[in-house]
């Protein structure tokens, strides 16, 4: 256990000095009671009550005020709380690759049926933002608490050509930081359209920023569902830096089987397989983490867990007034015995 203020443990040397005191109270009565020519008498006089009664109230007491003193420390546990993090965003590959049937029906109609389940298993005060991408990105749905619209949105979904990944992420990005200045135009094309330009024309100024560690800002992640064969767009893993930059943590749904299968449409054909290791590199770039999902009922189990992880989360937090609590409970049942015992509170 850490400590705000440590200095105030100093304080803690009070209770020994209590107890001392106490114990002297306890020794002086009993000279008084000497005095007495009959200790019958005295007896008789303090009633027949048990002896250990007498000191229940005052050692409740003096652990009420070690939780106090305690609480002035302002002491930090780590424990369990419902996640800080208020906003999630589903980036969703609906490139034709998605059109694969190594995960019944299809990986998309699978991703589709197990995003939805899995808005219905988070907090309700949880936002949520769709972004589809294939050879570009695009909001599907701004960040919000309603599921029937984000559900609406997800059945929406179109196959593309293409596979920007980074567009996606970049896009969730910007979603999440709408004052950031990111801009995905200037990210994909930016090299190609400013190689050459004469120095009388500066590029775009880019909004500084300082970053962060990887995994720290904790109200909002991104969770990328997609087989993880890049085609075109940013390149991913620079896109994954910008989310580590910016604290974000990436968690990786890799769709399909390794393997993979070849599909054909409209008169052309291609190998589609899952590249778990990009996946696996975007999550260990952010402190994310890769999940795979070969077959339908995987990917469910793998949403059941996402919800699981971003809906509590372990974190260092002050336990004061927690304390201080506990110190009242202790000094309401000292009080309650001594009038129970004695008709008296000290």
């Amino acid at each position: 256990m850490n400590f705000l203020w440590p200095n105030m443990l100093w304080l803690l040397l009070l209770p020994p000095l209590l107890v001392a005191f106490y114990l002297w109270l306890l020794k002086r009565r009993h000279k008084l009671a000497l005095r007495y020519a009959s200790l019958g008498l005295v007896r008789q006089a303090m009633g027949q009550q048990s002896t250990w009664r007498r000191h229940v109230p005052p050692a409740l007491l003096l652990l009420a005020i070690t939780a106090l003193l305690l609480a002035a420390a302002r002491p930090l546990a780590v424990i369990v709380l419902p996640t800080q993090q208020e906003t999630i965003m589903l980036a969703m590959d609906v490139s034709g690759s998605m059109r694969a049937a190594d995960v019944q029906p299809n990986r998309l109609v699978a991703s589709q049926n197990a995003a939805k389940a899995f808005l219905t298993e988070l907090p309700r005060n949880v936002k949520v933002g769709v972004v589809a991408f294939a050879g570009s990105a695009q909001v599907a749905q701004i960040p919000t608490h309603n599921r029937e619209d984000l559900a609406s949105a997800i059945d929406r979904f179109q196959l593309q050509r293409g596979t920007a990944i980074g567009n996606g992420i970049v896009l969730s990005l910007a979603t999440l930081f709408p004052d950031a200045g990111i801009d995905i135009g200037n990210l994909t094309y930016g090299r190609e359209r400013w190689r050459g330009v004469s120095i009388d024309q500066p590029a775009p100024a880019v909004k500084e920023f300082t970053p962060v560690a990887p995994g720290s800002y904790g109200s909002a992640a991104i969770i990328l569902l997609t087989d993880g064969q890049r085609t075109t767009g940013i390149d991913s893993m620079e896109a994954a830096k910008m989310a580590a930059d910016r604290g974000v943590r990436i968690y990786t749904v890799g769709v399909g089987t390794v393997d993979g299968e070849t599909i054909g449409f409209e008169g052309w054909s291609m190998h589609v397989r899952l590249d778990e290791e990009t996946l696996k590199a975007i999550a260990h770039r952010t402190q994310g983490e890769y999940f795979h999902a070969a077959t339908a009922e995987d990917l469910k189990k793998v949403y059941e867990t996402l919800s699981s992880r971003l809906s509590v989360e372990k974190k260092e937090t002050e336990v004061s007034a927690l304390l201080a609590l506990l110190a009242a409970v202790l000094m309401l049942a000292g009080a309650s015995l001594s009038m129970l015992w004695y008709h008296r509170v000290a």
